[in-house]
């Protein structure tokens, strides 16, 4: 994980699927949204949080969340995506990256996401360790069109710019810059 010189700016770009199902909870952006059905998955199945990290792990050049964290391998069994991001951010402060910008999108008929907006963009800044006005997740549907439309699943969209650490104005880093 090594940077490569003049790599001052990185952008990544993921989507995640999953289909809703009885007996699960339904969490998106690390946050418990009340619902009846939740989604599947071999962690718990989190599509916003998925997106996010693939996206970063794109941006850094390191594949996709599968490739790090594959359903084949138990010990990621039912896990809070959030320890995967956890893991993920890790990997991108120790490559010397922050997170620029994060734009994400939730597609999904149900259930109503709008009241936990503003919890999700927060959770995810949390885990990101970013301010929250570098983090914006909209809600949109598909009007009832396919597979989402019906209720079946819900997906997530994501693009992150992923900064260099150093790459503060006038070529100090971020630190000397605070000093």
């Amino acid at each position: 994980m090594t940077k490569e010189v003049g790599s001052g700016i990185r952008i990544g770009q993921a989507i995640d699927v999953h289909a809703l199902a009885a007996g699960r909870p339904l969490v998106l952006g690390g946050v418990a949204i009340p619902y009846e059905r939740g989604l599947v998955g071999h962690s718990d199945g989190d599509a916003l949080l998925h997106a996010i990290a693939s996206a970063i792990l794109g941006a850094l050049g390191e594949g996709d969340l599968g490739r790090h964290f594959p359903s084949s391998d138990e010990r990621y069994r039912g896990i809070a995506s959030s320890e995967l991001v956890d893991q993920v951010v890790f990997r991108m402060r120790a490559a010397g990256f922050r997170l620029g910008n994060l734009d994400a999108t939730v597609v999904a008929q149900v259930p109503r996401l709008a009241p936990h907006q503003a919890a999700m963009q927060a959770r995810v800044a949390a885990l990101l360790g970013a301010p929250a006005e570098r983090v914006n997740i909209k809600l949109t549907s598909t009007d009832h069109l396919g597979a989402i439309g019906r209720g079946e699943g819900i997906a997530a969209l994501a693009v992150v710019l992923l900064e260099a650490v150093d790459a503060a104005p006038g070529g100090r880093s971020e630190l000397e810059s605070k000093a």
